[in-house]
């Protein structure tokens, strides 16, 4: 089985995130796309209570698509969630065929020599990259480095976690963008008021 990882924070998860995996689904050699929600993510602030709330939100959100696989891998490990540590644990796991490959926005994508272990990380997968804003964006700098990647031409989808947490915060609506499971969970439970 040829393995495709969508790993992130999903604060929370929202339709883009749903239409990227499908689009790979749809355009990539690809039977299931396994989403990843980090425990700690190295390059954000994080409280654990919220990490728990970003994985219900992701569980129910991929509930109603027998092709999306959510794992939990990075909450088992429990210190920060790298994504070269996680892909290595993958391959023992998984046993797939091929590289793994990786979800990632250009957004990320243009960070990628920050990461943990990114020499080592670019020898071990290929990376599927989405637009992150409506500009075109060149990244031969990061082939002439050695990174592989395919680049989506799935149309861009102006929403964005960040935006939608303060539009939650300010008590605006939110509906269109979040699967109702999703909207139930983060009213019932309260998230993003402040």
């Amino acid at each position: 089985m040829r393995l495709c990882v969508f790993s992130g924070t999903f604060n929370p998860v929202h339709k883009a995130h749903l239409k990227m995996a499908q689009y790979v689904l749809d355009n990539f050699e690809f039977q299931k796309i396994l989403f990843i929600p980090a425990y700690k993510p190295p390059h954000k602030l994080y409280d654990t209570d919220m990490s728990m709330h970003r994985f219900n939100m992701l569980k129910l959100a991929i509930s109603h698509n027998p092709n999306f696989e959510i794992s939990d891998i990075e909450f088992q490990r429990e210190g920060k969630s790298y994504t070269y540590l996680t892909v290595k644990k993958l391959y023992e796991l998984y046993k797939p065929e091929g590289k793994i490959n990786l979800i990632i926005g250009t957004d990320a994508f243009e960070k990628i020599e920050t990461w943990y272990e990114t020499d080592k990380l670019k020898e071990i997968v290929e990376f599927i990259v989405f637009m992150r804003e409506n500009k075109p964006v060149n990244l031969d700098w990061l082939k002439n480095k050695g990174y592989n990647f395919r680049l989506s031409k799935m149309n861009f989808y102006d929403i964005s976690s960040t935006e939608l947490r303060k539009l939650i915060q300010n008590g605006k609506s939110v509906s269109g963008f979040l699967t109702q499971d999703v909207e139930e969970y983060i009213r019932e439970n309260g998230l993003y008021r402040d």
